[in-house]
């Protein structure tokens, strides 16, 4: 396996850009997704661009807080145009603001609508919109992300995944290997619950894990076990561990 590894900004929200990408080459990591809550807003995206060409670090998506469903959908160009700045055409975006099953038929109707309008926008801007893999949104489960990238069925419409850290090694196993095929970039770290433990505890299901997906995949460090800057060069010689 040659994934590609980087670093995920919102790990470090009190840390500036400047902080995280210092640390980033300390760490050996030149790829980087920018939250655009705190690190990259919209209207920073310019000065981030700069940024990344003085350091020779390289913007591999744009981690935005768009939610399809309640976000207005005119709002999405922004975040495109903001995107192509930072010089990345992947965005991860939200499906929604609550889990597949306390949708009603109606609300999953128009949520769906929703994100056929919204691939339509990605398609004719040349981005790819991928959707979180994360609790408390539609793709809470496989079978509802299933159902939703086979309903949208657009290749500018896919997903992000990371494990579920209430749920078992199997069934995010089973989890991963049911969307692969329309995964782009993984968030990678090891919790159980709301603990957090060192990624090097969990080579082995991590290396199962990424059985599943092809290389072309970004693999992004999000969170430390700590929440310490001074643990991300432990963690990165870990992740090179794991898929090395």
């Amino acid at each position: 396996m040659n994934f590609r590894i980087g670093l995920c900004s919102i790990s470090f929200r009190n840390l500036s850009p400047t902080e995280i990408i210092e640390n980033m080459k300390m760490a050996g990591l030149s790829y980087i997704e920018w939250g655009s809550d705190v690190h990259a807003p919209i209207e920073k995206a310019e000065e981030i661009a700069i940024l990344q060409k003085q350091h020779n670090i390289i913007c591999c998506s744009y981690g935005t807080y768009f939610v399809l469903g309640a976000t207005p959908l005119n709002e999405l160009e922004k975040y495109i145009n903001a995107a192509k700045i930072l010089g990345t055409n992947i965005l991860r975006v939200w499906c929604g603001n609550k889990n597949s099953e306390d949708y009603t038929e109606a609300e999953k109707s128009q949520l769906f609508a929703q994100c056929k309008s919204a691939a339509k926008i990605a398609e004719q801007h040349g981005v790819i919109l991928c959707m979180e893999c994360h609790n408390n949104t539609y793709t809470n489960t496989k079978e509802a992300a299933l159902e939703l990238m086979r309903a949208i069925n657009n290749e500018f419409f896919k997903m992000y995944w990371q494990p579920n850290q209430f749920k078992s090694d199997q069934e995010n196993y089973e989890y991963a290997s049911l969307l692969s095929q329309y995964t782009v970039n993984i968030h990678v770290f090891n919790w159980n619950g709301q603990k957090r433990y060192p990624l090097k505890d969990a080579k082995t299901v991590w290396q199962r894990y990424l059985t599943c997906f092809n290389n072309k995949s970004f693999l992004l460090l999000e969170f430390m076990p700590d929440d310490k800057i001074e643990s991300l060069r432990a963690e990165t010689e870990a992740l090179k561990e794991i898929y090395q």
